[in-house]
Parts: C-alpha cells; sequence; structure tokens
C-alpha cells in the first residue's frame, strides 16, 4: 500500500472539498532526484503531467529543465523561475509563429519531426538546437503512442541532415516509448536505433533524449530506475563499442515518475447501487470520473491503488462509476476493486498515487461539474478551483 505524507494526510484532512488532489512537492523532490542520480543525466520534467506552480517552482529551484508544449506553458516555467534555456518546446506540431514566439522568450532546444517543421525552425528560430524525433516501438506501455509522431529511421537521417544545411544545430535524436512503460528492453532497443541515425547523419556525440513514459508502481511493481539505467548503457555501450558513435550526453523528460506519488485524490461516495440483471457486483458512484481528472482510467489503463480512510471491515466487489450523465464515464469495470461492504453514500474513497495526469485532464465543466481543486502540502488557504490552480496562489 502507497502511504501519503503527513503532510499530505494533513493537506486532505483540512481541504474542506471534495473531490480534491493534495500535492506534496518534497515527493515531488525525491523522485526527481532519484532519477537524476540514476542516470546521471539532465531531468526536463513534462510540464504536462501537472502543472501547478508549486510542483514547477520547486524543481526549478532544483535546477531541472522542462520539456513544454505551449507558450502557456512556457509562462509557467517562467513565473516559476525557470532559466528559459533549460526548457525544450517538444510539441513539434506548432504553428505559424510559435517557434518564433518561444525563441523570442529565450528557448533554444526544439524537437522536430517533419521536413515541414524543420523549415518552419530554420525561419523562426535560427540557429535553434534541434533533436529529431523517431518513431519507436512501444511494446510494454500501458496507453501506446505510435503513429502521431516521430520520424521513421531513414528520414530521421534526412531531416538532420535538411537542419544542419538550414543553419540550425542538428544536436541528436529524441523518442518516446510509450507511457507507463514497464520493458527496459524497449528503451535499449529504441537507444540502439537513435544511435544508428545520430551516426548515419554524421554526429559523434549526439544529445540522445530518452524521452518520458517512465513508470509508477500503482498497484503492481514495477522496474526501478536502475534496471532502466543498465539497460540503457547498454545499448549505449555497444554503440560506442560498434563505433557508431564516440558517446552520448543524456536527457530524460519525466513526468509521471516524478510527480504521481505525489499526489491523493480524495473524492466522496454519492450513491452505492444493485443494479439486477446488469451486474452482480455493487456499483459506487464517485463525486469524481473521466472528466474530473481521471481521463488516464479510459481502457483501463492506469488502476489507481484505493483506500477508504473511514471503513476497514470486509470488502466486496464493485463497479467504479463517476458522477456524470456519460453512460461512458465509468472508471473500473474490468480491474478488479474491492471496497468494504458497509461502505455508504458520504464516505470518502481516496485514489493514491493520483498526481500526474489529474489536475490537467480535468474539464472546466462538462455536466456543470467545475474544475478539480488543488492543495498543496504545507502551504496556507483552501483549493483553488481555477483551472490548473493551485492552493499557495
Amino acid at each position: 500500500m502507497h502511504e501519503p505524507t503527513a503532510a499530505l494526510e494533513h493537506a486532505l484532512d483540512t481541504a474542506g472539498v471534495t473531490p480534491v488532489l493534495a500535492l506534496d512537492p518534497s515527493v515531488v523532490l525525491d523522485r526527481y532526484r532519484a532519477m537524476r542520480d540514476a542516470f546521471g543525466a539532465r531531468l526536463l520534467y513534462a510540464v504536462k503531467a501537472c502543472p501547478e506552480p508549486a510542483v514547477l517552482r520547486a524543481l526549478a529551484a532544483e535546477g531541472a529543465g522542462f520539456d513544454v508544449a505551449s507558450h502557456a506553458e512556457i509562462d509557467l516555467c517562467l513565473a516559476a523561475g525557470a532559466d528559459p534555456s533549460s526548457l525544450c518546446h517538444g510539441n513539434p506540431v506548432r504553428g505559424p509563429g510559435s517557434a518564433s514566439r518561444a525563441h523570442a522568450a529565450g528557448v533554444r532546444r526544439f524537437v522536430t519531426d517533419s521536413a515541414e517543421d524543420v523549415d518552419a525552425l530554420a525561419a523562426e528560430a535560427p540557429g535553434a538546437r534541434v533533436l529529431v524525433r523517431l518513431l519507436v516501438a512501444d511494446t510494454g506501455s500501458a496507453t501506446p503512442f505510435f503513429g502521431k509522431f516521430g520520424a521513421r529511421p531513414g528520414e530521421a537521417v534526412r531531416l538532420l541532415e535538411r537542419a544542419a544545411a538550414a543553419g540550425l544545430d542538428a544536436a541528436g535524436v529524441t523518442f518516446h516509448a510509450g507511457s507507463q512503460q514497464t520493458r527496459p528492453q524497449t528503451y535499449a532497443d529504441a537507444v540502439s536505433v537513435a544511435l544508428s541515425v545520430a551516426g548515419r547523419a554524421g554526429i559523434a556525440r549526439p544529445e540522445l533524449d530518452l524521452g518520458g513514459g517512465w513508470p509508477v508502481p500503482y498497484r503492481e511493481p514495477v522496474p526501478g530506475p536502475h534496471e532502466f539505467v543498465g539497460a540503457v548503457r547498454s545499448a549505449v555501450d555497444d554503440a560506442v563499442h560498434r563505433g557508431t558513435v564516440d558517446g552520448v550526453d543524456l536527457l530524460l523528460e519525466p513526468g509521471r515518475a516524478v510527480v504521481a506519488e505525489a499526489g491523493v485524490l480524495r473524492t466522496r461516495v454519492l450513491r452505492v447501487s444493485r443494479r439486477p440483471g446488469v451486474d452482480h457486483r455493487r456499483w459506487v458512484y464517485l463525486d469524481v470520473g473521466r472528466y474530473q481528472g481521471l481521463a488516464e482510467t479510459e481502457g483501463e489503463a492506469i488502476g489507481y491503488p484505493l483506500r477508504t480512510p473511514a471503513r476497514s471491515g470486509p470488502s466486496g466487489p464493485v463497479v467504479l462509476a463517476g458522477p456524470t450523465c456519460d453512460g461512458d464515464d465509468v472508471i473500473y469495470r474490468r480491474t478488479p476493486c474491492a471496497l468494504p461492504l458497509d461502505l455508504a453514500a458520504g464516505d470518502v474513497v481516496d485514489l493514491l498515487c493520483a498526481g500526474a495526469y489529474t489536475s490537467s485532464y480535468a474539464s472546466v465543466g462538462f455536466n456543470g461539474f467545475g474544475p478539480l481543486p488543488v492543495v498543496i502540502a504545507g502551504a496556507p488557504g483552501g483549493p483553488d478551483r481555477s483551472p490548473g490552480g493551485a492552493a499557495d496562489h
């Protein structure tokens, strides 16, 4: 069982509302330092995972870099005290003027995956440092990313050459191996492909950005950082031994792995029902669902650990559902869930390891349900219901 910190428990108990997400920045820093020290690499926190200002401030003060996807995220990082040179614009889908605006703000590292975007970067961000994103396998991930982003190896070589010819700094390669990726060998295989591309493009010591996707032990154990480090280092050493490259400068873009365990989402039971002829299990309806921050339960990809602080008796199986009138707003139907048999309307249910992709995914008012309030452990004041808002504003 994942036990929240005392500071998180206090924040939850004093929040006064449900649903509410409580975050502890000290846990964020613990996870950040563990990954940084294990890989000995530069970390670019993926802002999309949890853009709360208190999280960004803590990471900026620690010297973290940031993976940003929009100018709004750039503004958030700069307001949190980040050095603009520590930002990487990782979203290769940029509209006209987007790269120019980022470049004017001081961003100097961009990810690309198309000839059209390379040409736009050359025009709007002259001399910028460019990483080409590869299309790689995502075997072992909970949420595959295959298809939308990334160039195949031959095209990636051509893009690096095109970038260099256009006056950009063709610095290296990057990839994303899928979200909640639990298979170290998938990263190793991607590293081998990436370094082959860099070598073919004539880059002797490339920046190698391993992207995100690093896993969190929600309900089951997952490989730790050192197991991934071993797989990655083995692939890098093999490429160096073969003479493919002389060495690499490693980057990582963790989001989930840094912030998930720092958050607890407190919910309240709206109703417990029997549904004769539909399901033999009880149906438990919570005041939070797919549209209030649990988008990652689509396809039941992420199984959050559950606890009931006020109930500890015998448990039985349930279907867990959200509060809206959308028939698809069912959280867990296939994922085994057991909750106390005496659970009743008004009781609290906590979702643990909920710091990643909850507040940032919550809608601003579907069915009249407002944005997900957030409280920061150790900060004064009550929860803020503004989108992306933190209680320490």
